[in-house]
């Protein structure tokens, strides 16, 4: 088992100190992967290694659309959800930003399957739901 938990990867801590990092001009993208991959907190950028394959998934998976905002001294910042219309089963995914580092590693918990659409739904944007806070 390779998944041990959701990470905030190190490359995007970094990445906020230098400027590295702009939510309205880059794109950010989420891959989808298996049991076999190795992501934790010292992934520093996308990788194929544990990549899902299969038809209907396409190697480095779907762009995302960016939610952000700021309330009451709480920066946010999420994504509207996204699918794969496929059979797909996947353990966790990684966020990052396209040609560039990883921002976060996600552990669905167990394998997830879908038959017909796998859907990966994120949290509300809001400055106590959404998956990125800092206060």
């Amino acid at each position: 088992m390779a998944f041990t938990g959701n990470f905030t990867c190190n490359s995007f801590k970094s990445g906020l100190i230098d400027g590295d990092f702009d939510f309205d001009t880059d794109t950010f993208k989420i891959a989808l992967y298996t049991n076999s991959a190795s992501l934790n907190a010292e992934t520093a950028a996308y990788t194929t290694s544990g990549e899902v394959v299969g038809s209907g998934y396409t190697a480095g998976g779907n762009t995302l659309t960016v939610s952000k905002g700021i309330t009451g001294g709480t920066a946010f910042i999420t994504f509207t959800d996204t699918s794969w219309s496929a059979a797909i089963t996947a353990r966790g995914a990684l966020i990052y930003k396209d040609s560039g580092a990883a921002v976060c590693v996600l552990d669905f918990g167990s394998d997830k399957t879908s038959t017909t659409t796998f859907t990966v739904d994120f949290p509300v944007a809001s400055s106590t739901d959404a998956l990125i806070r800092l206060s």
